[in-house]
């Protein structure tokens, strides 16, 4: 058994450096995605995605459930940590110090990965979330947090403080899925996957969300994970229809970036400049990637 999964693990890395020779090097064709990893080299759980301050891509589910897969810059694909036993990541972030954050919806926890000795701690954790599904974080390291419950059709946010310290702030909503920050931490905005709905808010100097209105919604199609480019703009994985939606701070649909798959997940900025992007897709289970024309403020946050 063990042999059997080193071979699959040296396969995958062999299959998508062969895949992908060019992974370091910017395509210079905007808004026009293609497909980075090889169909299936994760499982239908892909989630994540995030990039660190080197250029490393990490998505979740690499291989198994309950891993987190790295990619370097030269195309090298490998199991980065296992969770521990029962974990299962969703959404990842980095701050601004370069310390990775993971929403571990089975286990109730969003939890802390060391980069260099890669050890895993629980940095929050409360059995009153029915599960952490993605994260965003402000530019003074404090968290949101969303928490849908499927069954049920209904969601809430959370709030997490610099020492990990969970306060639910807004219940009773519907699906709460994809959540970003605006680039000056001041905007919260926060998806309803089965209904359709981005809210925004605005974040108080202590934390707290006030003024909720409707940025935009959608007739059809669900919604998944969504990052902030350095302008304010929306990156929106929309769930089933096989793109990713461009929204303005202002609630307009700019652009649509068709995909190969039908359902991404999330998205991620990086690459040498912060321009591009990296889509993690449920039903092929892989990473597509596109350029696009402003890099993302996460890009920029993990820079610093």
């Amino acid at each position: 058994m063990l042999k059997t999964t080193v071979y699959k693990i040296v396969f995958f890395a062999v299959a998508f450096f062969v895949f992908n020779p060019g992974f370091s090097q910017p395509d210079t064709v905007l808004f026009q995605s293609k497909i980075l990893t090889p169909p299936q080299s994760f499982t239908d759980g892909v989630e994540g995605p995030a990039v660190d301050n080197e250029g490393n891509l990490y998505a979740v589910n690499y291989h198994h459930e309950g891993t987190i897969g790295k990619i370097t810059t030269t195309g090298e694909a490998s199991i980065f940590v296992e969770l521990p036993t029962g974990s299962i990541g969703n959404g990842i972030r980095f701050n601004n110090t370069g310390t990775m954050f993971v929403a571990d919806y089975k286990k109730h926890n969003i939890l802390q990965i060391d980069m260099k000795t890669k050890l895993v701690t629980v940095f929050a954790h409360d059995d009153g979330m029915v599960q952490p599904n993605d994260i965003a974080i402000t530019k003074w390291n404090t968290f949101y947090a969303s928490n849908p419950d499927w069954k049920n059709g209904t969601g809430s946010i959370w709030y997490a403080n610099k020492k990990g310290k969970l306060t639910p702030l807004e219940t009773q909503m519907g699906t709460t899925n994809g959540i970003e920050v605006s680039p000056d931490s001041k905007k919260l905005y926060l998806n309803e996957s089965t209904q359709r709905k981005i809210w925004v808010y605005d974040i108080s100097k202590k934390g707290k969300i006030k003024n909720k209105r409707l940025l935009t919604e959608f007739p059809d199609f669900g919604m998944d994970g969504m990052r902030c480019d350095a302008n304010g703009n929306l990156y929106i994985a929309r769930y089933g229809k096989g793109v990713v939606a461009i929204v303005s701070p202002g609630g307009k649909l700019l652009r649509e970036i068709k995909l190969s798959g039908q359902k991404p997940t999330n998205v991620a900025f990086g690459g040498t400049d912060g321009k591009t992007v990296y889509v993690t897709l449920q039903d092929t289970g892989n990473i597509e990637t596109f350029r696009t024309d402003t890099p993302g403020q996460e890009w920029i946050n993990t820079k610093r």
